[in-house]
């Protein structure tokens, strides 16, 4: 299985069309068509059901679907590595980022390298511990930020200068808008809506015996979709500070949870990982920045 016939996978599952991806890949549709019969063949499995006017991935085409896009970009990945090892004013670095306001210690310092070395070119993807992780030991991502406890046993890490503050995002004109701060009290009973992972490890060393009274809505990854559901008066948002807006003109305020809870931010990077030059400067510079 070569690297090009992925390509050509992914770009039919694209377009969700051969003829369109066909031209999209400068290739005559036979040969595109050819290539997926052998790939189908190869793997024993059928890939697309075919239509009147289109194709869809099986249930075994959506499984190659996020293989193989781990392996092109894992293959252009390695391609550019190479490209960048006798360039030491450039390169790419990738970053796999959790949503957090310390986010902006990073883009600082990436700015400032950046006016250093302006050929470095980075690229930056969200999620969560188990997703940005994942990433990282396959080796997609160079660099991971988490909203907890590194393992020590696979990665190094620095902490972040700062840590992110707990709260609840509420309707400006909701009872609970009018307190400086809220208690585990105020919240049993109303729906919430917060993150999986901070509802697994943060929120239960404030909730504590009263945790299993709290009511979980839904889980959200991203805190601004999360935002919405608040302004329809659905629930509730335990968050970090300074993710949603709070503005007047929202129609939200944040309130910090008492007593004061914070989760500490950490970049990570693999042990015995080999860095393209670009990458190793910019880690130093980190290091010392943080430290």
């Amino acid at each position: 299985m070569e690297i090009r016939t992925l390509r050509y996978f992914l770009a039919i599952a694209r377009e969700e069309n051969m003829t369109k991806a066909a031209e999209l890949l400068h290739v005559t549709q036979p040969t595109l068509s050819k290539t997926l019969r052998a790939l189908e063949d190869e793997l024993g499995r059928k890939l697309f059901s075919r239509h009147s006017f289109s194709i869809s991935l099986t249930e075994e085409g959506m499984l190659l679907r996020k293989r193989a896009e781990d392996l092109v970009s894992m293959a252009d990945k390695i391609v550019g590595e190479f490209v960048s090892l006798d360039d030491i004013t450039g390169g790419d670095i990738y970053f796999g980022l959790a949503e957090s306001y310390q986010i902006r210690y990073l883009a600082q310092e990436i700015k400032r390298f950046k006016e250093i070395y302006p050929g470095l070119r980075y690229h930056i993807s969200s999620g969560d511990t188990e997703q940005v992780t994942e990433k990282l030991d396959k080796g997609i991502l160079d660099f991971a930020v988490l909203a907890e406890e590194p393992d020590t046993a696979k990665y190094h890490y620095l902490t972040f200068p700062k840590a992110d503050v707990w709260g609840l995002v509420i309707p400006a004109d909701h009872p609970l808008a009018k307190k400086d701060s809220i208690l585990v009290d105020d919240v049993i009973g109303p729906p919430l809506f917060c993150s999986e992972q901070g509802w697994k490890r943060d929120i239960p060393r404030w909730g504590g015996e009263k945790m299993d009274k709290l009511r979980l809505e839904g889980s959200f990854r991203l805190s601004y979709n999360a935002s919405l559901f608040v302004k329809e008066g659905l629930g509730f948002l335990l968050t970090f500070d300074h993710l949603i807006d709070t503005s007047p003109e929202s129609g939200l305020v944040f309130r910090p949870l008492s007593p004061k809870l914070e989760a500490k931010m950490y970049l990570i990077w693999r042990k015995y990982q080999v860095f393209t030059p670009i990458a190793e400067r910019l880690l130093a510079e980190l290091k010392d920045r943080f430290a």
